[in-house]
């Protein structure tokens, strides 16, 4: 009776203000779009917006322009797991930054050697790259009130607590403040101000489209309700309930002043039931259907015809007339233009600007890199706000087995700046049963040419039939069916390294490698045989070139992308137990192609080959197949029905198939085959167009966690008619 004794004395009134706030809730709020769906169809007109938090995000692109059926479209495309791990596409990553992205389970700040922890699960980076991406067409509205629809967006003050209304500046700047929950996003900077999601202090800004002039007010609540003991078993849990004491108890009053409260049934989902989003905006479709007969009493008052929001076209291209540069205090514009790989004036495809910026983000030198794109004479200026990452100095941990190097805890310290405010010192120290380090020095130059140094040491010891010993070092028989092969690596390398054609990366360089391969089953060294056990001990100094095509999705379990890397080594030099030494090349290749013919499944396939070019007579640069793994030193090449280092030559041809079903998510079904020739001057005596010699099959079921892949492989070979289990746990490295 209240309410319609409201209706009655509005309208009175020429035209009643309508407003609309929309609380937030984490995934929960895309119910809002439900509501919106409902909103459009009784025909009601919104006056203005306030939102907190996904209430803002939601209210925000429709204040600016959006349909409720655009929005749908828009948030049924998103891979929420994505937006919200502020996930970078590998593309965007140089080799550098792929290799460590791909080997430690944890990354923690590090300087003055004091360990702490990173201010939030995500930087927020790609919800900012949407919000301006899909508000782009507002051009220059700086005054939120001269958007399609007047709108507001609550933030919290982190340093004071203060509420904070966000009502004119940059819109996406806006909409990541007020969603920036605690823990999950980074507080983003707004002027002098650090702000935070706006439910801490205002989850329901209803008063505030009051005093705004609004006449009535539709309010949609997603807020969580309180839970009983058994559903509180986690932190995240525990805090999100003691956060709702405050809300909950806010809302008793804050129904009361809202005229229409619709309170969708979805108490089934949580804030991060992204994957259920389109139950959640059904959800919010039926909520409001209920109160569809004083939807349409409102739609009554409003004076003329609804107006008609016609789609908003999708941006693909800017023309970039200029690129002003804000708070890179210690790295040089010339860096961050060559890490944006934008050149300008010109037009630009959107998709290539947002690749660059997360290039950018692909450092982790940046806190945020806020952006505004504003509009130039007769294009686009961009604007970018940095927010420099203070932490130079990381702690990176690792832990790997397999069946080649076993058990591993890998420890990493990383330091950036080091010398240059462009380089990066890291250092590997690989603990456990085959102690292994790697030293790497990289001068990033982006686009140019950047220089690297590297030092590493590996080693591993393997079990190798005496047959094969003897082919390979000129052994006489001497009574044992294995050899246990000591394997011991040293190698340094500097390099010059550039990218081209934004995908390939180009290397050139000088190399020093010192072997030491001994075996212990044999007879210890005496007067008479000096060198008995040993295969070789020596130094070589080569030098070396290299280019790479690598732009797989993802490196274990690729869905799509392209791989390549040729390397040749031109040995020059030797000293120590090859004292007959003369120079030889050694040159290799690997190209692999992915795609898939369904979502679930996916094809790879690939051919690799090696071979020598010059003298012989050094068989410790042959290619030994065998195995299962990745990133082998040398010349070691897995190969699938075979233990490790069970086939040699001097050059070898590989081709490979395999078929990779996803039977749940991160959950794969692996079925490999491969083929191979291996032998001396295969190329040259025209063997390698024969049919296949070595052949293998592998079963696997691989798992994707924090560690790296999990990875289990029964594989087996016709010729040698010996079953094979491979094991591999964690990262590679």
């Amino acid at each position: 009776m209240a309410l319609f004794c409201s209706f009655f004395a509005l309208a009175q009134k020429e035209e009643p203000k309508v407003g609309l706030v929309l609380s937030g809730g984490g995934a929960k709020g895309l119910a809002h779009i439900g509501v919106l769906k409902v909103l459009e169809e009784a025909g009601v007109e919104i006056d203005y917006i306030g939102g907190t938090s996904m209430g803002a995000i939601v209210g925000g692109l429709y204040a600016a322009g959006y349909t409720a059926q655009q929005l749908d479209s828009i948030f049924h495309e998103i891979n929420f797991n994505i937006l919200i791990q502020d996930e970078l596409p590998r593309s965007a990553k140089t080799f550098y930054e792929k290799r460590d992205a791909e080997k430690y389970a944890l990354t923690l700040p590090f300087d003055d050697f004091n360990i702490s922890f990173p201010s939030a699960f995500s930087k927020g980076q790609n919800v900012y790259n949407l919000m301006s991406k899909l508000t782009l067409h507002l051009k220059e509205k700086r005054d939120f009130s001269s958007m399609p629809i007047p709108f507001f967006a609550v933030a919290t003050d982190v340093e004071t607590g203060e509420e904070v209304i966000l009502d004119s500046g940059y819109l996406p700047q806006a909409i990541s403040a007020s969603a920036a929950i605690p823990s999950f996003f980074s507080p983003v900077m707004v002027g002098d101000r650090l702000l935070a999601d706006g439910g801490v202090v205002n989850n329901y800004p209803v008063e505030e489209l009051r005093r705004r002039g609004a006449d009535i007010v539709i309010g949609v609540d997603v807020q969580d309700s309180l839970v009983g003991r058994e559903n509180l078993k986690s932190a995240f849990e525990i805090l999100t309930q003691i956060s709702n004491f405050r809300t909950i108890k806010d809302m008793r009053g804050k129904i009361e002043k809202t005229d229409v409260y619709i309170d969708p049934d979805i108490t089934s989902y949580d804030v991060i039931s992204f994957e259920k989003g389109s139950e959640i905006i059904q959800a919010g479709e039926v909520a409001a259907r209920k109160k569809m007969e004083e939807l349409k009493r409102i739609a009554a008052l409003q004076n003329g015809n609804p107006t008609v929001r016609k789609p908003i076209p999708a941006v693909d291209s800017l023309f970039i007339s200029d690129v002003r540069i804000e708070g890179n205090t210690s790295y040089p514009r010339a860096y961050i233009l060559g890490k944006l790989r934008l050149q300008y004036p010109e037009t630009v495809a959107y998709e290539d600007l947002n690749f660059g910026i997360n290039n950018l983000s692909a450092t982790q030198n940046f806190n945020r890199i806020n952006y505004q794109i504003l509009p130039l004479d007769n294009g686009f200026v961009l604007v970018l706000q940095l927010e420099e990452n203070p932490n130079k100095t990381l702690l990176r941990l690792g832990a790997h087995y397999d069946d080649l190097y076993k058990s591993a805890a890998l420890v990493n310290l990383t330091r950036k700046s080091l010398f240059e405010t462009n380089d990066v010192a890291s250092l590997d120290v690989a603990l456990g049963d085959n102690f292994r380090y790697e030293f790497n020095y990289y001068i990033d130059k982006g686009f140019y040419w950047s220089v690297g140094l590297r030092s590493r040491f590996n080693s591993f010891d393997k079990g190798v039939s005496f047959n094969f010993a003897q082919e390979n070092a000129g052994l006489q028989g001497i009574g044992v069916n294995m050899l246990q092969v000591d394997y011991r690596d040293i190698t340094n390398q500097i390099y010059l390294e550039t990218l081209f054609w934004e995908v390939f990366s180009l290397g050139l360089g000088l190399e020093h490698k010192n072997l030491k391969i001994i075996s212990e089953t044999l007879v210890a060294p005496s007067p008479e045989e000096p060198e008995s056990g040993v295969f070789d001990k020596s130094n070589y100094y080569s030098g070396f070139g290299y280019l790479k095509l690598d732009n797989f999705d993802n490196k274990y379990f690729p869905n799509e992308g392209w791989f390549f890397e040729g390397d040749f080594h031109w040995l020059l030099l030797s000293s120590g137990l090859r004292d007959d030494f003369s120079p030889f090349s050694i040159a290799k290749g690997k190209t692999e192609y992915v795609f898939s013919p369904t979502t679930r499944i996916s094809t790879r396939i690939s051919s690799e080959a090696g071979f020598r070019i010059g003298d012989r007579k050094n068989n410790i640069f042959d290619f030994f197949l065998g195995g299962y793994g990745n990133d082998f030193i040398n010349n070691f090449v897995p190969f699938y029905g075979y233990d490790f280092i069970s086939l040699s030559g001097d050059s070898f041809i590989k081709a490979k198939l395999e078929v990779d079903y996803e039977i749940f998510r991160k959950n794969h079904l692996i079925l490999s085959a491969n083929f191979a020739n291996v032998s001396n001057e295969l190329f040259t005596s025209g063997n390698w167009l024969s049919m296949p010699k070595y052949s293998g099959y592998a079963v696997g079921y691989g798992l994707e966690t924090f560690l790296g892949p999990v990875e289990l492989k029964y594989s087996f070979s016709p010729e040698v008619k010996e079953n094979l289990w491979f094991i591999s746990i964690g990262f590679w490295f």
